[in-house]
């Protein structure tokens, strides 16, 4: 494998149901891959041991040692405290209150930051994505939850708190579902992949019909991932037909607000539901949109489907490890003295 002779960094997405690890160098390039599931309700040390494990073996395959790193950027779904180093609060796995990035550096030898998994993929979309030539930037990124970044004059919005951007929390039904964060009617809690499984489940418990149950294993429907909800799409499936474009229907007013609020150039559209079904969601989405009562003084606001995928995360983790430990720069060669 070619590399670039400057050290390379390493992202890493910490995900709901998989950990992804992306070795990179310093130009966007993508070098290596690891990905393994995320530990299903396994206590916060036995999770950032998988992410470690993770990052070593992505060394390993790549002929290096950790500490050969140029940096490694953490991406984490929830509250994070960057200076500290700190997870605060990941409402859907079980990293809460782990210092990591001093836990990180000490077995892996090289510099650590931290950052907000969608955050940081709205980073990476602004790098090199959809957002590449915007300098205001919200990404909605649809997985096991929803995450919201933003971007204003091409930085990235932290906020007072360090919470700004928590779209999958601004309440759409008052008196809803009950979300992962403990309130009620998020839009996390109507449009996130669980509460799509949520809604399949209690429409099979009431004696729907759907392929899905012959496309799981064994039946078990315990989760359900997006790559199935894409195919019983394909299939044209009615329960998950109906159940997705009710999701849709949410995040284009999600998108809507988000557009009276900021009033953006770009909203990235991002996560693991939209990188399956966005072929069925993206439609619903901007037929929303476009239908807005209220004009703009001028042309924009486009809403976009992510461009990087999968990668944007760990990407975005990657353009946070390049602020704080950026490549080293070459030194310029001596002048050679002129012959006389």
């Amino acid at each position: 494998m070619k590399r670039d002779k400057a050290a390379p960094y390493v992202g890493v997405d910490v995900g709901g149901t998989k950990i992804l690890a992306a070795l990179v160098d310093s130009s966007g390039a993508v070098l290596g891959r690891e990905r393994c599931p995320t530990p299903r309700g396994g206590a916060p040390k036995e999770v950032l041991e998988a992410v470690l494990t993770l990052i070593e073996d992505l060394a390993t395959a790549s002929g290096l040692e950790t500490t050969a790193l140029k940096a490694v950027g953490l991406a984490v779904p929830g509250i994070v405290d960057p200076v500290k180093g700190r997870v605060v609060c990941t409402p859907n796995m079980n990293l809460s209150g782990l210092e990591v990035v001093s836990r990180m550096e000490k077995r892996l030898g090289t510099p650590v930051v931290l950052g907000n998994d969608v955050n940081l993929g709205t980073l990476g979309e602004k790098w090199l994505g959809a957002a590449r030539t915007a300098q205001s930037v919200v990404g909605i990124f649809v997985g096991t939850g929803i995450g919201g970044g933003v971007i204003l004059d091409g930085r990235v919005v932290e906020g007072a708190r360090g919470a700004a951007g928590e779209i999958g929390h601004i309440v759409m039904q008052v008196g809803g579902p009950r979300c992962g964060c403990g309130n009620r009617g998020c839009l996390e809690a109507l449009a996130s992949r669980t509460a799509i499984e949520r809604d399949i489940r209690q429409a099979l418990d009431a004696g729907e019909k759907s392929i899905l149950t012959r496309l799981a294993d064994d039946g078990d429907l315990a989760v359900i991932r997006s790559r199935m909800l894409k195919k019983a799409l394909r299939r044209r499936d009615p329960l998950v037909t109906r159940v997705l474009r009710t999701a849709g229907v949410y995040l284009g007013h999600a998108c809507l607000t988000v557009r009276h609020l900021l009033d953006p150039e770009t909203i990235v559209l991002g996560g693991g539901v939209m990188e399956a079904c966005g072929d069925f969601l993206m439609p619903i989405v901007s037929d929303i949109v476009a239908s807005d009562s209220l004009p703009g003084a001028k042309r924009g606001g486009q809403v976009l489907l992510s461009a990087l995928g999968d990668d944007a995360v760990a990407l975005g983790a990657v353009a946070l490890a390049q602020q704080h430990v950026p490549p080293a720069r070459r030194k310029p060669a001596p002048r050679r003295k002129a012959k006389r």
